[in-house]
């Protein structure tokens, strides 16, 4: 562990930076703490932090700055905001040299050219597992050969009903009373249709064979209530099948409750003297 905390910067205060944010406020994670925010609605980010310091917006102790400030005060910067922020957050950080905690998967494999300029810079950028599983069972296995890789993730039709695409299509999933596939094809294909709902098939992608090699389903069914994903791999060093059935979080039912535990979890193997798993 460092002498001093490490400082950590969380860009977005959504489902995950809340949680996130909250966990770090209270010294959660030994050895690291919030140092500073980033967001669009700088107002109610004011109402929230100055309730975790617990006084009034006016007396918050965690300042909220630009995307630029932040990423020059902290020492590892936390991607919590929407995808359409990712790039600007991604060149802060690796302007400065940073370590950056994504689970934004989706975006990026719209930007394969910054895992070059992170490693030019200096910088990092660590994709968390997120609502996924079996990253490094996948990892391992893409050390020898692997076959084939293929994710169905089933959702509750409240979970996809705002995804772009299936607006898009009007496509009017609370009236469904049978399961819809919704999208068959590769998992880079899928990220691009629906970047808010498959960050996992992302992840599993840049972990094992690649997004085009991974053949990835999404199915609404109304008779599931969790966000569903089974993994089905063979390699030459092993076969294995996995399903997590993730909670919906309450404010936004696409995110699995898992998602923002699993950030934290990633955070503290930044700073534990003991780290479990590749």
């Amino acid at each position: 562990m460092p002498d001093r905390p490490e400082r950590v910067g969380v860009f977005g205060l959504g489902t995950i930076g809340r949680k996130v944010a909250s966990v770090l406020h209270r010294g959660g994670v030994p050895g690291l703490e919030l140092c500073g925010v980033s967001t669009r609605t700088p107002a109610k980010a004011q109402v929230f932090l100055a309730e975790l310091s617990g006084g009034p917006p006016s007396q918050s102790t965690v300042p909220i700055v630009t995307v630029d400030e932040l990423a020059r005060c902290a020492d590892v910067l936390v991607d919590c905001a929407p995808a359409a922020a990712f790039r600007t957050i991604t060149d802060a950080a690796i302007a400065h040299r940073k370590t950056l905690v994504t689970v934004s998967g989706a975006a990026m494999l719209e930007s394969p050219e910054l895992e070059k300029r992170a490693r030019d810079s200096g910088s990092r950028i660590i994709l968390a597992t997120g609502a996924l599983l079996g990253l490094d069972a996948m990892r391992a296995a893409a050390e020898g050969e692997i076959q084939s890789v293929r994710m169905v993730t089933r959702k509750p039709p409240r979970s996809l009903a705002d995804a772009a695409w299936v607006r898009a299509q009007g496509i009017d999933l609370e009236r469904l009373t049978a399961p819809m596939c919704l999208f068959r094809g590769t998992a880079r294909e899928g990220a691009k249709l629906f970047p808010a709902n498959v960050n996992v098939a992302a992840a599993l992608g840049l972990a094992g064979v690649g997004p085009d090699r991974t053949q990835l389903e999404i199915w609404a069914d109304p008779a599931f209530q969790r966000n569903t994903h089974t993994i089905s791999v063979e390699a030459d060093s092993a076969r294995f099948e996995m399903t997590i059935e993730n909670v919906p979080s309450e404010e936004h039912p696409g995110t699995g409750k898992i998602t923002a535990l699993s950030v934290i979890a990633c955070l503290r193997s930044l700073v534990a003297p003991l780290k479990v798993g590749t």
